[in-house]
C-alpha cells in the first residue's frame, strides 16, 4: 500500500493491532474506532497488523514546499509529504517554507503539520529565494507577521557566512535578536534559530530562545546554560555531515569560513554527547527540503545513534518524547490513532525503521506492507 493515492486509504469501523507498545514495551491489543485509540476490546474487529507499535514519528526539522532553488509546486510538495509519511513521519514541524502550506493541514492522508511560515534572514545573508530577508529595522515587523501566520513558532536565521568578513557571523545584533524574541513571545509564538557557529548563541540563550537548530557551536559553558534553561536542540546530524563539503566549496575564497566549518564538524560528536549528558532536550530532524531529500527520518535516527546516543533515546527523540514536546499524545486511550507498526523492536534493530508493516494516520492505514 506504499505511496498510493488518498482514494485508496484503508478506513474501517474497528481495527485491531497487537504487539509491544513503546515506550513501555507492554504487549497489548490496540483498537482503532472512528479514528481514535481504545484499549477496550471491540467485538468483530479485524486484526490489521501485528508487531512493535510506536507512536507516530516526528520530524522536528523539515521543509515542505522548499526545493533547491526555493519554492516548489503543489504536486512536488504533495509528493514529498507522502514520502515523509510513508517513512513514518506523521507529525512534521516545518522549519521554514517559502510557500503557504496550510492546505496540507486539510488533508486527512498527509502528516500533521506545525508551520513556522518563512525563515527570517538578513538581506543577502542566506540562500536565495528561501527566506523573508530584512534589515534590522524590519526584523520586529517580520517576526510579528510570521508569528501570526505560523502555528506557534517563528524561525530566525541566527548566523550565516558574511562575505565581507569571510566567516560565519550572526545575522543580527544581540539587541535585535532580543527584541525579536520578545515580540514573538508577546504574540504567543516560540522562537527557534538556525545556528551553526558559537558567536550567535550567547545572546539567543540569554534572551530566552526556545530551541536551537543544528547547534554545532555549543561549547561546554553554553551547554550548561542551555540545559539550565531547558532550551531544546535539534541537531540534524545528517545535515552537519555535509560540513566538509561546505568547507571545500568555500575554501578557496573564504578560508576562515572553511576552517570554522571544519572545526565544527570535528567537534560534532563531543557537542552532541555533552548536550545529552547534561540533559538538554534533544529531538530528531531530517532537514528534508532543498538539498536534503524527504522520507529519511529513519536515517537521522540512525545518524544520532552513530554519534553515540542510545538507540532508545534517539527513537524517543523522533517519537514519544518529541510528541510530548510539541503537545501531541502517543498511543493513549482516546488519542488520535497515529502510530507505526514494525516487524521487530526498532530499538534493537534500526533497519526495521525502513520497513514499516503499517503506517496508521488518523485511524487509517495509509502505508506499509499490510495486505
Amino acid at each position: 500500500m506504499r505511496g498510493h493515492d488518498p482514494g485508496n486509504v484503508r478506513v474501517m469501523t474497528a481495527l485491531r493491532f497487537h504487539g509491544p507498545v513503546l515506550p513501555d514495551g507492554e504487549a497489548r491489543d490496540v483498537f482503532v474506532v472512528d479514528g481514535r485509540i481504545t484499549f477496550e476490546a471491540q467485538a468483530g474487529s479485524e486484526l490489521a497488523a501485528s508487531g512493535w507499535i510506536v507512536p507516530g514519528l516526528v520530524d522536528a526539522h523539515c521543509h515542505l514546499g522548499l526545493g533547491d532553488d526555493g519554492p516548489i509546486s503543489f504536486q512536488e510538495t504533495e509528493q514529498t509529504a507522502i514520502e515523509d509519511r510513508d517513512a513514518g513521519a506523521l507529525l512534521i514541524r516545518d522549519c521554514g517554507s517559502p510557500i503557504d502550506t496550510t492546505w496540507i493541514q486539510q488533508r486527512e492522508d498527509l502528516p500533521r503539520l506545525i508551520r513556522m511560515g518563512r525563515h527570517i534572514a538578513r538581506t543577502r545573508r542566506y540562500m536565495r529565494n528561501y527566506a523573508d530577508e530584512v534589515e534590522p529595522a524590519g526584523l520586529v515587523e517580520a517576526v510579528a507577521r510570521e508569528a501570526q501566520r505560523g502555528d506557534g513558532w517563528v524561525k530566525l536565521v541566527g548566523d550565516w557566512i558574511s562575505r565581507e568578513e569571510g566567516d560565519l557571523r550572526p545575522s543580527f545584533s544581540v539587541d535585535d535578536f532580543a527584541e525579536a524574541i520578545k515580540v514573538a513571545h508577546n504574540h504567543g509564538a516560540k522562537v527557534t534559530a538556525h545556528c551553526f557557529g558559537a558567536d550567535v548563541l550567547p545572546g539567543l540563550i540569554e534572551h530566552g530562545i526556545d530551541c536551537i537548530e543544528h547547534a554545532t557551536g555549543l561549547t561546554p559553558d553554553l551547554v550548561a546554560q542551555v540545559a539550565e534553561k531547558g532550551i531544546a536542540i535539534v541537531p540534524t546530524v545528517m545535515q552537519t555531515e555535509r560540513f566538509p563539503t561546505f568547507a571545500e566549496q568555500a575554501g578557496g575564497k573564504f578560508p576562515a569560513y572553511a576552517s570554522t566549518m571544519t572545526d565544527l564538524y570535528a567537534r560534532r560528536r563531543e557537542t552532541i554527547m555533552s548536550a545529552y549528558e547534561a540533559g538538554v532536550p534533544m529531538y530528531a530532524g531530517s532537514d528534508g527540503g532543498g538539498e536534503r531529500r524527504h522520507g529519511n527520518l529513519p536515517g537521522e535516527i540512525r545518524a544520532m545513534v552513530e554519534m553515540g546516543l542510545p538507540a532508545e533515546y534517539a527513537l524517543g527523540a523522533a517519537s514519544w518524547k518529541a510528541r510530548e514536546w510539541l503537545g501531541f499524545p502517543g498511543v493513549e486511550e482516546g488519542a488520535s490513532a497515529d502510530f507505526v507498526v514494525y516487524d521487530a523492536d526498532p530499538r534493537a534493530d534500526l533497519d526495521t525503521l525502513a520497513r514499516p508493516v503499517a503506517v496508521v494516520l488518523r485511524g487509517s492505514v495509509v502505508s506499509g506492507f499490510v495486505g
